[in-house]
């Protein structure tokens, strides 16, 4: 809950859901997706939308026949398409009443922590206003190695940083299954997950649609993510009028991930999901143990080995000793200094170097990602 007790609600829409299977924006989507989200705004929650679209939107106005493939055609036709689709959902809300903002981000505004903070108080005040905010990412600027993949991690990061109660990641299937539904009879719908495990990954598969950038691996990440972060997540299908008030009531056409994790404060959100790794430290079982079992910091003698070039302060990588990324966190000792007093004890440490705390991560400023 946030402000009065409103519950704050992130709803992402993926391109395939926007457009028609040419491309280009389809007008009654749109408007089914503002009325469900209107839906929810009534009863008082606090609605944010993550949209993607706007190179789908934008590809045939801008003249290609079909979705262009370099980035700096792509890049064109979001700047031609971010305008159609933001001039659309303008007007869908505006016959409910609603005034939206828009907000465009890039992967380094997360890294940013100024940049990303007055993102946050910005979005506060809007909704503290009731003006819908409708996040895309800024496609005319981001690399393709940065982008987010048809906005899937975006919406997780998002909801992360608001604390949102839930994110409802709407698509054109109705959920997770065992198996591809469209090759086997046999599949089944799985209803709720509570570990992302590798299998659930493997059964996720890869590609998306033909206008969108994302697939259902890509939104189980999110999902991830999101319950990393304390909030829980749902990917399915709302596609007929009350379907979105139903996967927020947690009775939805698609699959539910749970979380026993509280959300995460806004600096543990920073090292955790945002932060630039400037190296990594390979871990033994027993620091295993303690990072993630018993709440405990990093001492020397759990340490087997250290790479990269980082500097206290610098938030690094932590892996088990099978390759395992375990979590990040912000270290307190400079690689060499790591190095060298590597499975030391603590006495025998504070020998070797000199450093302002003996925790080579301290707990509190630890986050676990396994």
């Amino acid at each position: 809950m946030n402000e009065a007790g409103k519950e704050t609600i992130v709803v992402k829409i993926g391109s395939s859901s926007l457009t028609t299977e040419g491309g280009g924006l389809s007008a009654d989507r749109v408007a089914l997706y503002a009325g469900e989200i209107a839906a929810l705004h009534r009863t008082g929650c606090r609605v944010l939308l993550v949209t993607s679209g706007a190179v789908a939107a934008g590809f045939r106005r801008i003249g290609y026949a079909t979705r262009p493939r370099h980035l700096h055609e792509k890049q064109a036709a979001a700047a031609v398409g971010q305008a159609l689709l933001m001039q659309a959902y303008q007007e869908a809300f505006a016959a409910h009443g609603i005034p939206v903002a828009q907000l465009l981000l890039t992967r380094p505004d997360f890294a940013n922590r100024p940049r990303i903070r007055n993102a946050q108080r910005t979005i506060d005040e809007l909704l503290r206003q009731r003006v819908l905010p409708i996040i895309n990412e800024n496609d005319t600027v981001s690399t393709e190695e940065l982008k987010f993949g048809d906005n899937d991690a975006l919406s997780a990061l998002v909801a992360n940083l608001v604390r949102a109660a839930q994110l409802l990641i709407l698509t054109d299937t109705d959920g997770l299954y065992s198996a591809d539904p469209r090759k086997d009879p046999q599949a089944a719908r799985i209803a709720r997950v509570s570990t992302v495990t590798d299998e659930i990954e493997r059964i996720a598969g890869g590609a998306g649609s033909s206008v969108g950038t994302g697939g259902m691996r890509s939104k189980i990440e999110a999902a991830r993510i999101a319950m990393r972060g304390g909030v829980p997540a749902f990917i399915g299908r709302a596609e007929e009028p009350g379907d979105l008030a139903l996967a927020a009531a947690g009775r939805g056409k698609g699959t539910y991930f749970d979380t026993t994790l509280h959300n995460l404060p806004v600096k543990k959100q920073w090292v955790g999901f945002h932060s630039p790794i400037t190296g990594r430290i390979v871990i033994d079982g027993g620091a295993e143990v303690a990072l993630l079992s018993d709440g405990r910091s990093l001492l020397p003698a759990g340490i087997r080995a250290a790479e990269g070039d980082f500097r206290p302060g610098d938030v690094v990588e932590v892996v088990g000793s099978d390759g395992r990324v375990l979590g990040r966190g912000i270290v307190n000792y400079a690689q060499w200094q790591v190095q060298a007093v590597a499975g030391l004890s603590t006495e025998e440490a504070r020998r070797r170097v000199e450093v302002s705390r003996i925790e080579v991560i301290h707990r509190d400023e630890w986050v676990a990602l396994g």
